[in-house]
């Protein structure tokens, strides 16, 4: 190495003007997904899918279009326009203004990128049935009169037969404390919006409150 990186001045130099990542980000499955707002008679409605019941995946949890990037993709974005059209089978023409919203981090280890998009129309909709059953809508109005419902979760962490006890303090008889986290419930006539899409929405939806009160402000 010859010291070259062994001096403070060109340590802090070489990440001065590096954007922050999430550390380990690459050991993730990487997926995207869209988040399609709808114009519709009675105002602007968010829309879902029903997986398909055949699926070997999640069979007829209710999700937004999306998957998982591929090799082919050349953004996250572009896996998201791309599974949405192949899903709902209409044209990328379609989609627009689509732009990005923070990403999250599945309990299963998936790292996915949501974008926040316009659907025109869904006249010419063709959905794909072997990845979609149903394709509803619900009017953004509903979420942000209607708080979900919240339970609790609770994770306990087992670790391998093989971790070394011997190397961390207490051993085996170390305090392993249980992961919680909160589980999201929105019920829409008939369907169930739960779990990671939950979460997802609910975030939208806080964002778009902070986005209402500070417009209500800016008019005072």
């Amino acid at each position: 190495m010859g010291g070259s990186l062994l001096d403070i001045k060109r340590i802090l130099d070489s990440f001065t003007n590096r954007e922050p990542r999430m550390m380990g980000e690459k050991q993730y499955r990487q997926s995207a997904i869209l988040i399609p707002l709808v114009e519709q008679a009675d105002g602007i409605h968010l829309l879902f899918e029903v997986r398909s019941y055949d699926m070997r995946s999640q069979p007829g949890d209710v999700c937004f279009p999306g998957g998982k990037i591929d090799e082919t993709d050349r953004s996250a974005k572009h896996c998201a326009i791309r599974e949405t059209t192949e899903e709902l089978g209409i044209s990328a023409s379609e989609v627009e203004d689509v732009i990005p919203f923070d990403y999250i981090i599945s309990d299963i280890g998936t790292c996915i990128y949501p974008f926040i998009g316009k659907i025109r129309s869904l006249s010419n909709m063709k959905m794909n049935k072997e990845e979609v059953a149903e394709v509803f809508t619900v009017p953004l109005t509903y979420f942000l009169e209607h708080a979900p419902a919240v339970y609790d979760i609770t994770f306990q962490p087992v670790p391998s037969e093989d971790f070394p006890y011997e190397l961390i303090h207490g051993g085996k008889d170390y305090d392993w404390r249980p992961r919680a986290k909160k589980e999201y419930f929105y019920q829409y006539e008939d369907k169930v919006i739960w779990g990671l899409t939950a979460r997802i929405v609910r975030h939208f939806v806080e964002m778009m409150h902070d986005v209402m009160v500070d417009e209500e402000e800016a008019m005072k």
